[in-house]
């Protein structure tokens, strides 16, 4: 699958969810990648956490800013990463459930969420 129409999944992901929150996404910008680097995977063995990695978020959480800079900041980070998500994926629509599950989740990170109130959230999606 060519990088564009896996950016067409992760943009039709957005779409889906809900003004309301979309309206409080906060200095967050969502790209594609091919893999996670191998930075990114340390990130995560380092929070000992194990799996494949379908999505990452990246920044401070909504939650735990406070005073959130001075100036410009760099936007937070969520990666969605394409080539993990096509490998548990049959075919294009479930992919595209994987991609807006990750996509959700990875969101909810940015809110501050924890990993069940997000497992709760994303049981939903489809």
């Amino acid at each position: 699958m060519d990088d564009e129409t896996f950016n067409v999944l992760i943009r039709r992901a957005v779409k889906k969810i809900p003004s309301e929150f979309i309206e409080k996404l906060e200095n967050v910008d969502i790209v594609s990648q091919d893999w996670p680097s191998p930075h990114q995977i340390g990130y995560l063995r380092r929070r000992g956490e194990r799996g494949m990695l379908l999505g990452l978020y990246e920044g401070i959480p909504q939650t735990k800013r406070g005073r959130y800079g001075v100036g410009s900041v760099l936007p937070d980070k969520i990666s969605i990463f394409k080539n993990p998500l096509i490998s548990i994926s049959n075919n294009l629509k479930e992919l595209e459930i994987n991609v807006r599950k990750t996509v959700v989740h990875e969101i909810g990170h940015h809110f501050g969420m924890s990993e069940d109130q997000i497992r709760k959230a994303v049981s939903g999606v489809d």
